[in-house]
């Protein structure tokens, strides 16, 4: 962990995809994969009630020296080189930080991947292990653990309630069942920071890896935790967004923009093709900037023409971006634009019509005029 970051804490979310029986239940046609999302229980402290990935905060345990042991020997513990950052970029600091200088030999790739992994199991009940020391074999969408290596129900259940309060005691459980974190299934995807004004209860804002993993189908049993978690729910990208418009359901922007980014892939094997070879170019950090305008809110993102050129990461410097013109006189203005429009609580837009950096893909908006804004490059 990084004592020295002092405005955000870090943190690690999973966009789980699921292989599914493939129906039209959208205007994009049939997907033949679902993503987990899990609604937050009302009295969280940060974005209660809405509907997120599973995730949450990197704990001492994740970079315990103990996983050295269990994990293969190889560098970064067999995962894959991600290749230099481009001319005139820099990795993001999550990933960047030396972390033996910090305490830890664990890599923070490792323990951010492992912290994912613990809170899936914590939040969902579903243990991404693979057996022995893995990584498992085949290119494919990964494959469930065997349910002869997991242990009756009801001693499954004592194992959860044992992570979730002292989250040591997931790497016990490993050892217990002969297995290790399927850290090889995990793709590096984004990296989000909680914007100014956006912070939680006691200002907390959060710096947070987001991974991606493919699974062969869904696991076998998915259950809340009814603490932090009240509902599990496994849609498809385009059919979450439409329940979204049509307020069956509440995402906040990040997760709306990465379901949207996932729009662009109906086929499981196409989605863990492309993430598999892109997550080998790293990925952005970025910090939305709010930008009020009369009647809604604009969040700019980097490469907005919008978006300022020394932006306050730490809020320190009390900047308020406001405007007293409309939203759409914003964008009528405008021509180069990445950004979440905001106009309620159930009503955003993603507008991007920058190039995508590190080889990834920008959002497809569907149900959407984006169409107007964005050909305008």
């Amino acid at each position: 962990m990084n004592p020295q970051l002092r405005h955000w804490r870090e943190a690690a979310t999973l966009l789980l995809a699921a292989g599914a029986p493939a129906l039209p239940r959208s205007s994009l046609g049939p997907f033949d994969y679902e993503v987990l999302l899990l609604q937050r229980s009302p009295r969280s402290g940060f974005a209660p009630g809405a509907h997120v990935f599973p995730g949450g905060l990197a704990e001492a345990a994740d970079f315990s020296a103990d996983w050295l042991a269990l994990l293969p020997a190889a560098p970064r513990c067999g995962l894959g080189r991600v290749r230099p950052p481009p001319p005139g970029s820099r990795w993001a600091p999550l990933f960047a930080t030396d972390r033996e200088r910090l305490g830890s030999p664990l890599p923070g790739e490792v323990a951010f991947r492992i912290c994912a992994i613990r809170e899936t199991f914590e939040e969902a009940g579903i243990l991404l292990l693979v057996p022995g020391r893995g990584p498992a074999a085949g290119g494919g969408p990964a494959p469930p653990l065997p349910a002869e290596r997991l242990p009756p129900a009801a001693e499954l259940g004592e194992w959860r309630r044992r992570v979730q309060r002292d989250p040591a005691c997931f790497l016990q459980l490993c050892r217990h069942l002969r297995c290790v974190p399927n850290i090889w299934a995990l793709q590096e995807w984004s990296n989000w920071l909680t914007p100014v004004g956006r912070a939680g209860r006691g200002g907390r804002r959060y710096d947070t890896a987001f991974y991606l993993c493919c699974l062969e189908k869904r696991p076998p049993h998915t259950s809340q935790d009814d603490q932090e978690v009240t509902a599990c729910l496994w849609s498809s990208p385009p059919e979450a967004i439409e329940r979204f418009k049509s307020q069956e359901l509440w995402l906040v922007p990040p997760q709306f923009y990465e379901l949207c980014r996932l729009c662009n892939f109906s086929s499981l094997s196409e989605l863990h093709k492309f993430s598999s070879e892109r997550a080998l170019e790293g990925c952005e950090r970025w910090m939305p900037v709010m930008l009020a305008a009369s009647d809604g809110y604009i969040q700019l993102l980097p490469g907005d023409e919008l978006y300022p050129e020394d932006p306050d990461y730490t809020g320190e410097r009390k900047i308020i971006m406001s405007t007293e013109k409309k939203v759409d006189d914003l964008m009528k203005e405008g021509r180069v634009f990445h950004r979440i429009v905001i106009k309620n609580i159930n009503n955003l837009a993603v507008y991007v019509n920058i190039q995508a950096k590190y080889k990834h893909k920008n959002p497809l908006m569907i149900n959407s005029d984006c169409s107007n804004y964005n050909s305008r490059l």
